[in-house]
């Protein structure tokens, strides 16, 4: 009798185990960083934890190391450099964009871009590197300053040097332009909204770096 009731035992033991069904995913709210093992993930981008490893990919751009930018340019390539010169003080895909005509304008952006474009981006004109865009929130500009800042507050890092002028689209919105404090031709430019906060910033020489809509 016992030798008949474990195999039946142990049957139905089985087939609920492969009833069992697998544990449904937590959603992640796309607005609350999840861990992901991707050493060159910049911080505040990390994606939810249910995203497919396609979408990953867009997230792994690197951002400039600090204090790589400066009124002379970023890293060893020096505002006036060539597209070389960028890609090689880069070190890794800067796509391969070219000028629609010779010395045109054209920009050269960090691969795979990002759902919301470029973080960082290099302009050249002239076969010459002449400025450099940034809206990435973690990288900061020569001086401190920093999307996300207050106008009031880049006035008190750069002090008298602040050269204050209205948007050319933006009621209410400001340029906040900085000359180099050593006497070069680099000029920093914040753009600020409305809201008096800056949404972005570009570094570089006149007179591309006050081309208020890049190479359009």
């Amino acid at each position: 009798m016992i030798r008949k009731t474990l195999p039946l035992a142990f049957a139905a033991l089985m087939l609920g185990a492969c009833d069992r069904q697998p544990a449904e995913p937590v959603a992640h709210d796309a607005s609350s960083p999840a861990t992901v093992p991707i050493d060159d993930q910049p911080p505040g981008d990390v994606p939810p934890a249910t995203a497919p490893a396609e979408a990953l990919a867009s997230l792994r751009v690197n951002l400039p190391a600090e204090g790589t930018i400066s009124f002379e340019g970023f890293g060893p390539a020096k505002f006036g450099g060539t597209d070389e010169d960028v890609r090689m003080a880069w070190g890794a895909d800067l796509g391969d964009a070219k000028p629609s005509e010779p010395g045109g304008c054209y920009y050269l952006i960090p691969q795979p871009l990002t759902e919301a474009g470029y973080r960082v981006a290099f302009m050249v004109e002239g076969d010459k590197f002449s400025r450099m865009d940034v809206r990435a929130a973690e990288v900061t500009a020569p001086g401190g300053g920093k999307v996300g800042m207050e106008t009031a507050q880049v006035e008190g890092l750069y002090g008298g040097r602040v050269e204050t002028q209205p948007h050319k689209y933006v009621e209410g919105a400001r340029y906040l332009r900085v000359t180099d404090p050593a006497g070069g031709n680099g000029v920093l430019v914040f753009e600020t909204g409305a809201d008096g906060q800056v949404s972005a910033w570009r570094i570089g020489v006149p007179p591309q770096v006050d081309y208020v809509e890049g190479c359009s």
